[in-house]
């Protein structure tokens, strides 16, 4: 019913679609890991998110000047021209992979007016970030036959890590909690972690495309065998908060304290719109 969705999927590339891949782990073992790593999930969501905490005030007045809406139309026109792509080679499935997921997220993020959800989004997306340091470190691009195609698989990944560092300029409602404060990496990470033992593993498994890699491990998975998804869930849970906190340094120091980039004194600080001398007696708008 459903195989224009992911009948594309390359056959040739080992361990990337078929039976070999879906039954790597048998069924009683996915059933255990899954049910263990959502009632651990729950039990963290459940802990964690009373004590979330966003700033009461989340408007900035900062206009950058058109710089996030060129971002928006480059991000919206990368994610359709994936999507198209997507839709002729019948990899739809594709589209499910947390790194677009991701990339949907920022979108948002750029489109939407200043809220709290805008905050809590951006704070949590932050710690996603794990999808394309790995994407870099172990590229898949052999299913990508057009030179486009792989291209944008590039092209995408970057983005990803170059739009949060945008939008932690601009200040406001995106803002960062204390860097002591691991809350919202650990309500992330369960998120995370609850999306693919959940949504991705409910739909690879029928379809038996290895969705990032929940049927049956990589070929350069270190880890290989059958302790991989395992292992996975727990070199991750400190891969996350890590590769999130020390975003956030370096952008904090790029940003306050690195000469040729620094734009404020204080990651707190909303910066000021320039102002030319006929707006001088103007307040600043909100972008």
């Amino acid at each position: 019913m459903f195989e224009w969705a992911y009948s594309g999927a390359n056959k040739a590339v080992p361990r990337n679609v078929g039976p070999e891949c879906a039954f790597f782990l048998t069924p009683q073992r996915k059933i255990i890991e899954t049910i263990i790593v959502f009632l651990i999930c729950v039990y963290l969501l459940v802990k964690t998110y009373p004590i979330l905490k966003i700033p009461i005030d989340t408007d900035y007045t900062k206009s950058d000047r058109g710089g996030k809406r060129l971002l928006l139309i480059l991000l919206a026109l990368l994610w359709g021209m994936e999507i198209g792509f997507k839709f002729a080679s019948h990899t739809v499935i594709y589209l499910l992979n947390p790194c677009h997921v991701t990339t949907l997220i920022q979108i948002y993020l750029l489109a939407a007016p200043p809220s709290k959800i805008v905050t809590a989004l951006f704070r949590i997306h932050l710690y996603l970030l794990n999808g394309p340091l790995l994407a870099f470190l172990f590229p898949e691009t052999a299913s990508r036959k057009i030179f486009v195609e792989a291209a944008l698989y590039w092209i995408q990944h970057g983005m990803m890590c170059i739009i949060p560092y945008y939008l932690l300029r601009l200040g406001g409602v995106y803002n960062i909690e204390p860097i002591r404060d691991f809350n919202w990496s650990v309500f992330s990470y369960c998120l995370n972690l609850l999306y693919h033992f959940i949504i991705l593993q409910i739909i690879a498994i029928p379809a038996q495309v290895n969705l990032n890699h929940m049927l049956c491990p990589a070929i350069l998975d270190p880890f290989d065998g059958p302790w991989y998804r395992v292992v996975a869930v727990l070199h991750q849970a400190l891969l996350c908060p890590i590769l999130g906190k020390a975003y956030c340094l370096i952008a904090e120091f790029c940003l306050t304290k690195f000469p040729p980039t620094k734009v404020k004194p204080q990651m707190k600080d909303c910066l000021q719109e320039n102002k030319f001398p006929h707006q001088l007696a103007t307040h600043s708008h909100n972008d």
